[in-house]
C-alpha cells in the first residue's frame, strides 16, 4: 500500500530577515514564532497527516535539522543532504527517487507559519485524493490583501489557467478585484512517480543527472561533482508551468512565508509585541528606543548588525543581504 510521506525543503537562508536570519542559522530555524521553530511547527504540522518524514537539506544546515526534530522527540525520519543546492525541482526528484513510484508526496517548505489547523487538514486531504487520481496538486491561497512578496496563481474551480510572478501593487490589486488568483503557496502534492515522468518530460536534462547524483550518494549525502552538473531551475518552472495534470486546492487556512519583515511585523503585533503611536516596532533588544520623525519603521538589532527599514521597503532587505554577500562582510 503506498505511503504518505511529508517532504520538508529546509534549504534557503531567508535573506529578506538580514540580520536576523543568517547563513549559519537562517529563519526556519530561529525561536520567534512562539516556543518552536518554523521547521519545528512544519515537521509537527504533518506528523499526524503523514506515515513518513524526508527532510531535503545541505551540508549547511542538515545538523540544525537534526537537532531540531531531537528537540520535538522525531527521531524516525529520512535526510537527504545536497552537496550544493540546485533549486527546488532537483531536490523534490531526490526525494521521488528515494520513494516508491505510488508514494504520495506532500512538500513543504520549512519556513512558511500556518494556523487553523481545521483548514489545514482539510486541504491537505483534499490533494491527497487527487494525487491518488494521478493529478499533480498546488496549493493556492486565498488571499487576504493585494501582496507583491507573493507569486499568484490563475484559476478556475480546480483547474490552473496559468501562474504570475510577483506583482507591483497595481497589478495585485487587480487579481484581488478579479477574483480568481490565489497565492501561490510553495506547497506540492502528488505521486512520487508521476512526478519524475513529468519531469523526465519536460526537463529531461534535470531528471537525468539528478538521477545520477542520487545513484551516487554516499549514505545521504549527495555528491558534489555530479550534483554540480544538474540544471538549477524551480518546480514552477520545471513541471508546474507545463504539466497538464496540474490542479489546485483552494485554500483559505492562514499562511505565511514569514518572507519579509513586513511579514514578521504583522505576525509579532497580532501576538503582542509593542509598537509605538507611529507604528514603529524594536526588534532584537529591550534597551528603550525611541524613533522621532519616523513612522512604520523597524529596528532590527542583533549582537552584530542593526537595520533600520520603513516597513514598505520591506522586500528590498535582500539587496542589502546580496551585498553583504558579494562583499564577503557576512
Amino acid at each position: 500500500m503506498h505511503k504518505i510521506i511529508n517532504v520538508i525543503l529546509s534549504g534557503g537562508v531567508g535573506s529578506r530577515l538580514w540580520p536576523l536570519s543568517r547563513k549559519h542559522r537562517p529563519k526556519q530555524y530561529l525561536n520567534i514564532f512562539g516556543d518552536k521553530s518554523l521547521f519545528q511547527l512544519t515537521a509537527i504540522r504533518n506528523i499526524n497527516l503523514c506515515d513518513n518524514l524526508i527532510v531535503i537539506g545541505n551540508t549547511d544546515n542538515f545538523e540544525l535539522s537534526s537537532e531540531a526534530l531531537k528537540e520535538i522527540n522525531i527521531d524516525r525520519y529520512g535526510q537527504i543532504i545536497e552537496a550544493s543546492p540546485r533549486n527546488t525541482a532537483a531536490a523534490i526528484a531526490f526525494a521521488a527517487f528515494s520513494a516508491d513510484r505510488d508514494d504520495i508526496l506532500l512538500i513543504t517548505p520549512s519556513d512558511h507559519l500556518i494556523e487553523d489547523e481545521d483548514e489545514y487538514e482539510r486541504s491537505v486531504n483534499e490533494a491527497i485524493n487527487l494525487a491518488k487520481k494521478d493529478s499533480i496538486v498546488t496549493f493556492g491561497l486565498i488571499p487576504t490583501k493585494p501582496e507583491t512578496g507573493f507569486g499568484y496563481i490563475q484559476v478556475k474551480g480546480n483547474n490552473v489557467l496559468g501562474f504570475r510572478e510577483k506583482p507591483n501593487k497595481e497589478t495585485a490589486q487587480e487579481f484581488i478585484l478579479n477574483g480568481n488568483f490565489l497565492w501561490n503557496s510553495g506547497m506540492f502534492c502528488f505521486k512520487a512517480g508521476i512526478f519524475l515522468e513529468e519531469l523526465k518530460k519536460y526537463q529531461p536534462d534535470v531528471y537525468a543527472k539528478s538521477e545520477i547524483a542520487f545513484n551516487a550518494k554516499n549514505g545521504d549525502s549527495l555528491p558534489l561533482e555530479e550534483s554540480m552538473d544538474i540544471p538549477s531551475i524551480s518546480v514552477d518552472y520545471a513541471v508546474m508551468e507545463k504539466t497538464d495534470r496540474l490542479k489546485v486546492v483552494k485554500s483559505n487556512f492562514k499562511w505565511s512565508d514569514m518572507g519579509s519583515f513586513e511579514s514578521l511585523y504583522n505576525y509579532l503585533k497580532i501576538n503582542g509585541h509593542s509598537t509605538d503611536e507611529h507604528g514603529n516596532m524594536v526588534i532584537g533588544t529591550n534597551i528603550h528606543t525611541e524613533f522621532l520623525g519616523i513612522k512604520k519603521s523597524i529596528l532590527v538589532v542583533t549582537h552584530d548588525a542593526i537595520l533600520v527599514l520603513k516597513r514598505e521597503k520591506a522586500q528590498k532587505v535582500k539587496d542589502i543581504y546580496e551585498t553583504i554577500e558579494n562583499q564577503k562582510l557576512k
